[in-house]
């Protein structure tokens, strides 16, 4: 058996395209039976212990307990992972509960200090939310 499985999605699209492409050439098979071969592909007996193999699990980026490290509007941190919701397939909400407060003002005399932060995290482990200079807001180190 592989050691990276395709999540549902990519195991679904493998089959799909092994079925167009069998059709192209005459040798037309059922979604099924495409679903079983790309099944076979990756070492399982059948579609259903793929299916229970893959799970319906978000990739492991982190899981809920987890201690990380990164950076929070560029401030290095480590914490511990108290939550993790999935967003879409590639996306999760993560909620840390960092170590140390970071603070989360640039002006020199205000400051608002955070500890517990939430962020939408991809598949590399940072935000599409950017600060103004071009940064992830949160940046995990995987």
């Amino acid at each position: 058996m592989t050691s990276k499985l395709p999540s549902i999605n990519e195991a679904k699209a493998q089959a799909k395209r092994l079925r167009t492409t069998l059709e192209a050439d005459g040798k037309g098979i059922s979604h099924c039976k495409a679903l079983e071969i790309v099944a076979h592909q990756h070492g399982y007996r059948d579609w259903n212990t793929l299916f229970a193999a893959i799970g319906n699990r978000p990739p492991k980026l982190v899981s809920v307990g987890d201690r990380i490290k990164g950076r929070y509007l560029s401030q290095p941190f480590e914490a511990d992972v108290l939550a993790v919701e999935m967003v879409g397939e590639d996306w999760m909400r993560v909620t840390l509960d960092l170590d140390e407060a970071v603070d989360v003002v640039t002006f020199d005399s205000f400051s608002s200090f955070r500890k517990r932060v939430r962020g939408l995290i991809g598949p590399k482990g940072s935000t599409r939310e950017k600060t103004s200079d071009g940064v992830p807001h949160l940046e995990l180190d995987l």
